[in-house]
């Protein structure tokens, strides 16, 4: 699984650990990626997508097909 979000393209970013000795050591920070299952062009299907876009809204959630409750 590729970890760039589908919606904003927000991917890993990298930079250096710095120790308290000043040491520099190479790192990633990984964006909080999450599979959901979203309207994809009208039809369910799964996405990629990070927590941010799911706060804002930008995603369209499936909702699950249930029966008619009887009354």
């Amino acid at each position: 699984m590729s970890r760039i979000c589908d919606i904003c393209g927000k991917k890993p970013s990298v930079g250096y650990k710095v120790s308290h000795s000043y040491i520099h050591t190479k790192r990633r920070w990984e964006p909080n990626l999450q599979r959901v299952k979203a309207l994809v062009g009208g039809t369910p299907g799964r996405l990629t997508v990070c927590t941010s876009c799911i706060k804002a809204g930008k995603v369209k959630r499936a909702t699950p097909s249930r029966p008619a409750a009887k009354a």
